[in-house]
Order: C-alpha cells, then sequence, then structure tokens
C-alpha cells in the first residue's frame, strides 16, 4: 500500500513540474514578443497632431522608400544610371508635386501630395540685401516689386558667389499674384507656422564690394553691415525662443560673414566648403554645402564625341595658391610638358572666360583642384561643359551628396596619388570610349541642378538647396526639442527665454 501511495506521489510531482515548465516557456515567450514589439516602428502616433507634419513625413516616407528598396535590389555597380530612362522623370527631392525617393538607379521622384518648405524671412532694411545692388526703395516696402523689373546682380566673377540674391528672388516670387506652378519654397508670415527663419543678408556681396576701409574709417563698411545684422537678428523674438536654431543665413563666398558667422553660429549655414570655419561654427552634419554659380556659359546643344575632344586634361587658372593650393603648383611642374594636357595661368580678363570656355568644351577631363579652399568653381564650370571633372582636393564636401552620387560623373583622385609621376595621365588615359560616353551622357543629365535662374524651375540650383534645407529641419527640431528639455532650469534673463549654450557644448 505504501508503494502504490509513493508511486502516485511521484507521478503526481511529475505533472506539477511539467505544468510549471510549460506555464514558465509559455510566459517567457510572451515576454520576448511584447519587447521585440516594444522596439518596433510605433504606429500609434497621429501625425496630423505634429508640426509641420507634411513636411516630416514626405521626408520619411522618401527614407523608407530608400532603405527598403536598397534591401530588394542588388547594386548595380559604381556608375548607376541617374534617370529612368522609361519614366524621363525630372529629379527633385522635395517639391510641390514630388516626394524624395533615390534607389540604385539614381535619383527618380514619385509623385505624393502636395507640400513646400515654409519659410519666414526677416524684412531687413535695403542695406543687407538689395541696397547692395544700388537698388533705392520706394515707399515703405523694403523689397522691389519684382513685376516691374528685377535688380540686376553684378558680373564677372561676383556671380559665383551669388546663391543669397536667387534664393531671396525665389521667396519673394512666392508671394506675386501668379506665382510659378512648381514651389518648393513659399514664405508663410507667421513665423509659428514656418519650417525655416531666412535672413536675406547679401553676404558675399558684401565682403566683394564693401571689405575695403575708406579714409576715416576703422571699420569697413563690410564690419559695420555684419555688427548691425547681429544687433538686429538676436534682438528678435524669434531668435531669442529658439537660440538661432531654426535661422538659415548665406555666407557662401570663404570670407564672408567672418564677424558675424562667430555669434550667428547656432543658426544654418548655407556655404561652399569648411575650409576658413572651425568645426564647432560649422560642419557637414548643421550645415548646407551650394554650388558655385558656373561662370562660362553652358555648354547647349553638345554633340561632342569621345574622339571630337582632343585634350585629354585641361586646367586654366592661378597656379600659385595658399594653404592647400599648393597641389597646383606641383602638378604644373609634373604636366606641362605632356603633349595632350592644358596646365597654363589664366584669369577673367583678355577674353578669359572665353577661352576657358573653348577649352573646356575641347577636352575629356578637367582638373578640379584644391585652392585657397577645398572648393572652386572650376568644378561647376566643368559640369556646365560636360567635361568629366578629376576632383583632387581631399576635403571637399559638395552639394547634395546625401542624395547624388558624383562618383557617376566625376573622378575622384587623392593627393599623394595625384603627386607621383604620370599617375594622372596613366589614369585618364585608361578610361575608354565606352565608360567616358556614359560619365559624359551623366554630366547632361545632372547640370540642371547647379542651373541658378529666376523665376526658378523644378530641379533647378534654387530648388535643390531649398531642397536641401528642407532635409535639415527634422534635425534642426529634434535639437530644437531637445534644448528645451531643462529650460526651466537655467537662469534666464527675460520671461520665457532660456540660456543659449556655447558651440563648444552644444554640437
Amino acid at each position: 500500500m505504501a508503494e502504490r501511495h509513493a508511486s502516485s506521489l511521484a507521478v503526481n510531482t511529475r505533472k506539477s513540474l511539467f505544468c510549471l515548465f510549460i506555464l514558465t516557456l509559455t510566459l517567457f515567450i510572451l515576454s520576448w514578443f511584447f519587447v521585440l514589439r516594444s522596439t518596433g516602428r510605433p504606429h500609434f502616433i497621429d501625425h496630423k497632431l505634429l508640426p509641420n507634419s507634411k513636411l516630416l513625413a514626405m521626408i520619411d516616407n522618401g527614407i523608407s522608400g530608400r532603405e527598403s528598396q536598397n534591401d530588394v535590389e542588388p547594386s548595380v555597380g559604381n556608375r548607376s544610371i541617374l534617370v529612368d530612362k522609361e519614366e524621363e522623370e525630372k529629379p527633385t527631392i522635395l517639391s510641390q508635386d514630388k516626394e524624395a525617393s533615390q534607389t540604385n538607379s539614381g535619383v527618380k521622384c514619385n509623385t505624393n501630395g502636395k507640400v513646400a518648405l515654409k519659410v519666414f524671412m526677416y524684412d531687413l532694411p535695403p542695406e543687407f540685401h538689395f541696397g547692395l545692388l544700388d537698388w533705392k526703395p520706394q515707399g515703405r516696402s523694403v523689397w522691389p516689386d519684382l513685376q516691374t523689373k528685377v535688380p540686376a546682380y553684378p558680373g564677372g566673377l561676383n556671380l559665383q558667389h551669388s546663391i543669397e540674391y536667387w534664393l531671396t528672388l525665389d521667396i519673394l516670387a512666392s508671394e506675386l499674384p501668379n506665382p510659378p506652378n512648381v514651389r518648393t519654397a513659399i514664405r508663410v508670415r507667421n513665423a509659428s507656422e514656418a519650417d525655416i527663419i531666412f535672413i536675406p543678408f547679401f553676404s558675399s556681396l558684401s565682403y566683394n564690394r564693401f571689405s575695403k576701409i575708406n579714409p576715416h574709417q576703422k571699420k569697413s563698411n563690410n564690419k559695420l553691415l555684419q555688427d548691425k545684422l547681429v544687433k538686429y537678428v538676436t534682438a528678435q523674438q524669434e531668435w531669442k525662443i529658439s537660440g538661432g536654431r531654426d535661422h538659415l543665413i548665406v555666407a557662401h563666398h570663404p570670407n564672408s560673414l567672418l564677424d558675424g558667422r562667430m555669434k550667428l553660429w547656432p543658426a544654418t549655414f548655407i556655404l561652399s566648403d569648411f575650409g576658413r570655419y572651425p568645426p564647432n561654427i560649422a560642419n557637414v552634419e548643421k550645415d548646407i554645402i551650394a554650388p558655385y554659380k558656373h561662370v562660362i556659359k553652358s555648354y547647349v546643344n553638345d554633340s561632342s564625341t569621345f574622339d571630337s575632344r582632343p585634350t585629354l586634361l585641361y586646367f586654366q587658372g592661378a597656379i600659385y595658391r595658399k594653404d592647400g593650393g599648393f597641389v597646383r603648383q606641383e602638378l604644373f611642374y609634373l604636366l606641362q610638358d605632356e603633349k595632350d594636357v592644358h596646365f597654363t595661368f589664366g584669369s577673367v580678363q583678355k577674353d578669359g572666360i572665353k577661352k576657358a570656355s573653348q577649352g573646356m568644351h575641347n577636352s575629356k577631363f578637367c582638373l578640379n583642384i584644391a585652392g585657397d579652399t577645398p572648393s572652386s568653381n572650376r568644378l561647376f564650370d566643368a559640369i556646365a561643359s560636360h567635361c568629366v571633372p578629376v576632383i583632387i582636393s581631399d576635403d571637399i564636401e559638395l552639394p547634395y551628396e546625401d542624395v547624388l552620387d558624383y562618383s557617376e560623373f566625376c573622378i575622384f583622385v587623392r593627393t599623394r596619388d595625384a603627386l607621383k609621376k604620370n599617375f594622372l595621365v596613366n589614369l585618364t588615359r585608361s578610361i575608354g570610349m565606352d565608360e567616358w560616353t556614359q560619365m559624359w551622357r551623366r554630366l547632361q543629365e545632372v547640370q540642371k541642378f547647379y542651373e541658378f535662374q529666376y523665376p526658378s524651375k523644378e530641379g533647378d540650383a534654387v530648388q535643390m538647396i531649398w531642397q536641401a534645407v528642407a532635409r535639415k529641419v527634422p534635425a534642426i527640431r529634434m535639437k530644437l526639442n531637445k534644448s528645451r528639455r531643462f529650460s526651466r532650469s537655467y537662469v534666464r534673463k527675460e520671461k520665457g527665454l532660456s540660456r543659449i549654450p556655447s558651440p563648444s557644448n552644444f554640437w
């Protein structure tokens, strides 16, 4: 009888242990299920409650589309097709009619609603913008009547850094009674509705025209204007609320805004490169690189071929430069005796632009070598000439490179390699007709991305820059929101205004 009782007890014990094991395993599986689900993408956020949700949703959809396509499509090589030949769609990143979607076949656009970047622009006095072009205001308006006459920008080398002029015209044009159909950016009158706040200061023109000190002056007019600008902008309520983090200012000439940049550093800068900026003032994460306006004329109806361009390598410009520009001098000595290489000194004087245009049109490859700063206008002259750029600049940053693959139409060479004897010549001679023709065709496709014009057109440089600004908006908003976390802990000088951290500890 005792044996039966012990056997029954053992069976019950095993059943209890088995049930306990099953229960523990079930709880373990359920716990992992909820953990994995919690780490996934949330689907319970109502985007309608978010500020400017259409803009954020469009950028988010574009990124998601690129990620999903990259997961399922195999790589098709380094030199992919930039435009879908079947659909012949015009590339834009964020426009009124299209959203961004970059695939391995290049920049491709999909229609999805109508969204434009909302820009609040300060009504700065004319002395900061069109007054620098000798434009005189009429009445109380600080802006020219674009329906009557558009103030002209000075020509020559001044044009290469005229980006602020074209962006300001584009924002003003958005308020015309019959604005162009395609709008990437529109002006709003309420700063609380804006994605970005634009400071319309023609900083490059101010440097080019007024950087010299006149007699009986302690400061140049350029520096005086910067002092006035900083005083004006930092006194605005919009700047005080955000600390300037949602502001946008153009300083495309490397020497423009030399004094003001140290005080306006929280703003997003539109620059040509970072050559003369400390990294805590300007960097690729915070700021935007814009193309130069090319000086030579665009090559229209280009029917040239590999054989019809007899010059292998072309360079014409200043040879002796400061800083990183020593490379030009070294390359001059290496290449000057090569029979199919054109490497000479040149300037805009004595038909210099016309000669450079003819030379680039007759060349297969055009050298873009670092000068006083990592970038130069020569790259964009080469693109406009459909002359394949050979870029020798280790620290160069390029416009729109987050959505555009420059290796499709440019050759990149490290400085240490370029200075090796025969390296450049052997490299370019190794590129045959088929590969060169493919890059030549890409240059014709991307050329419009670097064209500045008024009124702006879909996919031109003006709209591409605004689209680059739009891609910065989510990061700007995130940093702005984070900066408000402990705003109540800051010692405030004025009610409702938080302290602005220094550039060394903010970025």
